[in-house]
């Protein structure tokens, strides 16, 4: 178990790749700190906002792939094909089941002034990301692979 836990520690793609998530996780809380003038700790773990950490972490993912194994492997092709299926999520689908929960909120909310007694939790509004939040956080995983590329 020792020897499985110090091989995924020596995995530099890997850990770049969580390097980027968190920076970008910090960079929101940054922003919200600065829009807010107040420290929101729950952006740290929610989904949604700037830049987009699931960008940072499959571009970052992918660039180190490239950088290691070669930008004709087929290992860069999985990683770089992984990186625009959860980039086109992010931006797409996620962000169109936001603006489908807000669109049901308002109904709630129409509903609770005609039904006091209905009971419904609101729906997560902000699940996704705006296009440029997806390619913000693209090139902070970009810049943070390269910055990391003599580790490798």
């Amino acid at each position: 178990m020792q020897e499985f836990c110090h091989s995924i520690l020596e995995n530099r793609v890997l850990l770049v790749a969580l390097i980027a998530s968190v920076v970008a996780q910090i960079t929101k809380l940054a922003i919200e700190l600065g829009k807010n003038r107040k420290i929101n700790i729950r952006v740290l773990v929610e989904t949604g906002g700037m830049p987009s950490a699931h960008s940072a972490l499959v571009t970052a993912l992918a660039t180190g792939v490239g950088q290691k194994m070669g930008w004709s492997s087929p290992d860069f092709a999985i990683a770089a094909i992984f990186a625009i299926i959860v980039m086109y999520d992010a931006a797409g689908v996620r962000q169109a089941a936001g603006k489908q929960a807000r669109i049901l909120n308002q109904i709630i909310d129409e509903l609770f002034r005609e039904h006091p007694t209905f009971n419904e939790d609101r729906l997560k509004e902000l699940l996704g990301h705006t296009p440029f939040q997806v390619i913000v956080g693209s090139a902070l995983g970009i810049t943070i692979a390269w910055l990391a590329a003599p580790a490798y």
